[in-house]
């Protein structure tokens, strides 16, 4: 029996399979909710952070170092509030620092 696989593009994969539809949206909305602060981050800080998985109400940044986080970690009242104005449910955002062997 010959097969013949065709490439597709992700958005395309993304639209036949249910369970990469809904990992694009989250990965889609959690971007957004890190547009939404970027605001309210102080311009060095930004780009230490990456947006993270979403778990329900609780959204995960990807911190580069210790030092960031903690300094992120004050924020996160501010973050918070932010983003349930903007009509997020966040109960908790946690922090996960990423480390890099470099």
């Amino acid at each position: 029996m010959n097969r013949r696989h065709q490439a597709v593009t992700l958005a395309q994969a993304s639209m036949e399979s249910p369970t990469l539809a809904r990992l694009s949206e989250l990965v889609r909305d959690s971007s957004l909710r890190l547009k939404a602060v970027e605001p309210l981050i102080p311009p060095l800080l930004r780009s230490a952070i990456k947006a993270g998985p979403i778990d329900g109400p609780t959204w995960c940044l990807l911190v580069e170092s210790n030092a960031a986080a903690a300094k992120l970690k004050q924020l996160l009242p501010a973050l918070q509030a932010h983003l349930r104005s903007r009509g997020w449910e966040v109960t908790a955002i946690r922090l996960k620092v990423q480390t890099t062997n470099r």
